[in-house]
């Protein structure tokens, strides 16, 4: 397995290389997560070209979590964040000058898992129990904050223990009485033998997008030809894992550090296709965003008192770099 990483990201690092020589401009993305099976239409860059279609020598810094991304991107080592709206919530919140730029998921794909034995069924049942979250800096802590207040409770009426990306194992072996996670989390342990699960799923609360691509205000001014390419480039390799999700499955086999199971992998971007579109894109085109959901979501946040000032999204979400 280390072998295989260490080839796929060398592969990656020489085609960016690449790329350079060819005086293509860079955009590095600051992931939420490693190279895994989920964001495939990135991982494939140099087997499909998209970027460099459009101009564009693409970098990714893999992270752990919303969080993350955005710490990464505006400490430099970045250009845009591949993060949560709950994460971009806080950023703002904390004065932080960033626009949304592109609804990568509109679809809230977090939820909570626990084995219907634990006796979890509704957000309530979760106070003073032990729950797993991936990272402190992750949409799963912030999306299981926010179920949390929905029902009165905050982050001290249970525990929170990281137990890592895509991991049920201590769910399964009883280390944690549930685990936040997504939908891709949940298939990948359903698959691994947890059993028989309650799933409170978060969209019944709060369907706000999943992942967005932010940007400073300073960077999106200076740089909106080199960021519309960019975009463009990724809807084209979005749209590409939407029709060929099966071609798809088969580059993860080498490009994703969880892809060794292409079967595995086909199900895995199957359900994130399905996060990539909604009423919205299908009627306008894959990226943009619906204002009134995440306008929504920020009243939702100051009204659970998880921020603490109203912010107007029509001023930090801009529309006009999405490629039609």
């Amino acid at each position: 397995m280390i072998l295989r990483t260490f080839i796929a990201a060398l592969a990656l690092i020489l085609s960016f290389v690449q790329a350079s020589a060819q005086g293509l401009e860079k955009v590095t993305i600051a992931g939420w997560s490693n190279t895994i099976s989920e964001i495939t239409n990135i991982l494939a860059e140099p087997d499909k070209g998209f970027f460099e279609a459009s101009g564009v020598d693409l970098g990714y810094v893999p992270g752990t979590g919303g969080g993350s991304a955005i710490t990464n991107m505006l400490s430099g080592a970045a250009d845009v964040a591949f993060t949560d709206p709950a994460s971009f919530y806080h950023a703002l919140d904390q004065g932080a000058d960033l626009v949304g730029i592109y609804n990568i998921y509109p679809q809230n794909v977090f939820n909570v898992v626990a084995l219907v034995g634990r006796g979890i069924k509704t957000a309530a049942d979760l106070k003073g129990k032990t729950i797993g979250v991936y990272s402190l800096s992750s949409g799963t802590r912030q999306n299981l904050i926010f179920l949390l207040n929905e029902v009165g409770l905050s982050e001290a009426d249970v525990t929170i223990q990281v137990t890592g990306l895509l991991n049920f194992a201590p769910v399964i072996q009883g280390q944690v009485d549930a685990t936040a996670a997504t939908d891709t989390g949940l298939f990948i342990g359903k698959s691994n033998g947890l059993g028989d699960v309650n799933v409170i799923n978060v969209a019944d609360s709060l369907n706000v997008p999943s992942d967005l691509f932010v940007v400073t205000r300073e960077y999106y001014e200076a740089n909106k030809p080199l960021l519309r390419r960019f975009l463009t480039a990724y809807r084209d390799s979005a749209q590409w894992m939407i029709d060929a999700p099966e071609e798809a499955a088969k580059i993860a086999v080498t490009r994703a550090i969880n892809g060794r199971d292409e079967a595995v992998n086909l199900e895995i971007i199957k359900l994130r296709n399905i996060s990539a579109q909604s009423e919205t894109t299908r009627a306008i085109g894959l990226g943009h965003f619906d204002l009134a959901v995440l306008q929504d979501g920020a009243d939702a946040f100051v009204e659970h008192g998880l921020i603490s000032s109203p912010l107007d999204m029509s001023g930090v979400i801009m529309q006009d770099l999405i490629p039609e």
